[in-house]
């Protein structure tokens, strides 16, 4: 089968975090080679390919700007891609790329007994290498013709959802374990009066879009940076759309304050901000744009990334950490599919594999917010 494959390369690595968006894409430890389809361990199915998409994480790790601290949870070589519609025995299927306890021959730890998986502690333990497909050097993700997974990971798309919202599955599962545990209460949720997200990428819009459909009817402000995140934005229901979090916390009312090196400061912000960008940049406006007391959802992989910790404390923030989902967050998202109409507007023209640069250049200009590649092309 034909698979866009990522090659660890130290040279590469360093050359593309001192260069940045410089870094030329034809140079990037990236590669279009034939493989044999993958045979399924026992109890496994192989499924095919129909949509994958390319995640910020894959981007970092492209570009040399995820965290070497997280190193020893995934293993390479590996053929890319985790947000997956696959088809199984003609039927459409949103794969759940998670390799935890069941899938590494392990007893349950305690968060995979209770359904947890994303908190698996055994991610680099077990007959399995570290990792979780599109992370993993024996499984291949979904940015190749075919994977293999255990039936438990596919989960049934509903029908009448196009593939193009299908494949935001994934992602979706993201935004929707991340807002549970931000505002999650015994009778249902607990939504502040107002909240900003930071960052119109795929896990910004998502959760604009969840915060609705979950009931949050206050104010919903969104910073965007490009006219095609701010238009969406609008479509999806977010109150204002800014330019910056400065322009939203002047809009709110917030007052700011001059230090004596660098950007302004504020009091009296939102009482919740989504961080959905992961810069530090970003991580910095989320931190200042929170009221006192409030609490910031850091959303998705950050990269790594230098920050000033004092408005953690000189504010009293509650931060709430959120990369994967569990189980039931994961088939949720795909329930939810048939509701969230217009979805499908975040995703572009679908690549083949072999224009794999053209994708990215979509991706790094940002023509797209969310592009897909199909093997089958």
């Amino acid at each position: 089968m034909r698979a866009l494959e990522y090659f660890p390369s130290i040279p590469r690595y360093l050359a593309a975090r001192a260069l940045g968006k410089r870094y030329p894409l034809g140079a990037l430890p990236l590669r279009l080679v034939d493989l044999p389809e993958p045979e399924p361990p026992p109890g496994w199915v192989r499924a095919r390919v129909r949509l994958a998409g390319i995640c910020g994480s894959d981007l970092a790790l492209l570009l040399g700007k995820n965290s070497p601290q997280l190193s020893p949870f995934f293993s390479f070589p590996a053929v890319l891609g985790h947000e997956v519609l696959a088809e199984y025995e003609g039927t459409r299927v949103a794969v759940n790329p998670l390799l935890a306890c069941a899938e590494r021959g392990l007893d349950p730890c305690p968060a995979c007994a209770r359904g947890e998986d994303g908190l698996c502690r055994n991610v680099a333990e077990g007959a399995l290498a570290p990792g979780m497909l599109g992370y993993h050097r024996d499984l291949p993700g979904g940015w190749g013709e075919y994977l293999v997974a255990r039936p438990q990971r596919l989960v049934e798309v509903p029908a009448g959802v196009p593939d193009e919202r299908a494949v935001l599955a994934e992602p979706l599962a993201v935004a929707l374990r991340g807002l549970r545990r931000a505002f999650a209460a015994r009778d249902g949720y607990r939504f502040p009066k107002a909240a900003l997200i930071i960052g119109s990428g795929s896990i910004g819009l998502l959760s604009l879009a969840l915060l609705r459909r979950l009931g949050f009817d206050g104010r919903l402000d969104v910073v965007a940076r490009h006219p095609r995140q701010a238009e969406l934005a609008r479509a999806l229901g977010a109150s204002r759309v800014f330019a910056s979090s400065d322009a939203a916390l002047q809009d709110l009312g917030a007052r700011s304050y001059r230090p004596i090196l660098g950007p302004p400061v504020y009091r009296g912000g939102y009482e919740a901000v989504v961080e959905a960008a992961g810069s530090a940049s970003s991580l910095r406006a989320a931190a200042w744009a929170a009221l006192e007391g409030g609490t910031v959802l850091l959303l998705g992989a950050a990269g790594e990334v230098k920050h000033d910790f004092s408005p953690h404390w000189f504010a009293e923030l509650t931060w709430v950490g959120s990369y994967t989902y569990g189980n039931r967050d994961f088939a949720d998202a795909v329930a939810l599919l048939a509701e969230l109409e217009s979805l499908e507007e975040l995703v572009g023209p679908p690549y083949p594999l072999a224009a794999w640069q053209g994708a990215l250049r979509a991706v790094r200009r940002r023509e797209v917010i969310k592009a897909v590649f199909d093997p089958r092309l």
